[in-house]
């Protein structure tokens, strides 16, 4: 498709901080790159606030190459946008049409607090892994070549499919009770399936699950719209995994 420009109309979400209200605020951009991503979109628009001399839009962004998670925009009502299996980075601006407006947002969910703009706190995440996302490491000397350990290969691939979550929170901001089950079930199943996390997989699953709640995520009802926004496809089978787990470790 030949590359065109198109005007379009934004109303990004504001907010200074976590302690001030914020709003949606209008703003006109003119000759957008149908082969521009959305985040070079946003990077035009913050340039034309600049020569405003207006304070520019903040958010988070890393790698641009859908690997980080870290480009985490609520557009039109979806996470990421309108397309599937694509984080925002990988948005392309021919998925908008002239003239179209574009509600803009952060991530609407108690445990990532808006910390500016479109910038979230999602450390909540960083210490769901801590709290369990570990293999621990033999450093005795008879350690084993973790490459002479045989796992079936059915194993290795759904271990392989799981550990393939970035992180990047659209399964929370996409699900009605903010749930981060898919989160977690990812993390929890990449390990669960692999000999090398049988050793604190009871206390793994256990931790993981405690600090989860403590953190103020919702439970899931098995809606399902996290395995339909996910970038990487993860499946729901994650969760009952995690269930499994989490019923076989407080048996013990």
């Amino acid at each position: 498709m030949a590359s065109k420009s198109i005007n379009i109309k934004l109303k990004v979400w504001r907010q200074k901080s976590g302690q001030t209200q914020g709003k949606l605020e209008d703003y006109t951009l003119n000759n957008v790159s149908t082969d521009s991503s959305f985040l070079e979109m946003m990077d035009q628009l913050n340039e034309q606030l600049v020569n405003e001399r207006k304070e520019p839009v903040a958010f988070d962004h890393d790698c641009r190459e859908g690997i980080c998670g870290m480009c985490s925009m609520f557009i039109n009502g979806r996470a990421h946008g309108p397309d599937t299996g694509i984080t925002t980075c990988q948005l392309h601006m021919r998925s908008f049409k002239d003239g179209e407006t574009i509600y803009v947002e952060p991530w609407r969910s108690k445990a990532f607090p808006v910390i500016k703009d479109l910038v979230v706190d999602r450390s909540s995440f960083d210490r769901i892994q801590q709290a369990g996302g570990f293999v621990s490491v033999n450093t005795s000397g008879n350690t084993i070549d973790a490459n002479a350990i045989p796992v079936p290969k059915s194993d290795a691939d759904k271990a392989f499919e799981a550990a393939a979550c970035i992180g990047c929170g659209a399964c929370v901001a996409t699900c009605k009770n903010g749930s981060a089950m898919l989160f977690v079930g990812a993390k929890v199943s990449q390990y669960a399936l692999l000999p090398q996390g049988k050793v604190e997989a009871t206390q793994r699953v256990l931790n993981m699950v405690r600090q989860m709640d403590e953190e103020g995520f919702g439970n899931c009802t098995n809606t399902g719209a996290c395995e339909v926004e996910c970038p990487k496809g993860i499946s729901l089978e994650n969760i009952a995994r995690m269930n499994r787990e989490y019923l076989k470790a407080s048996l013990k």
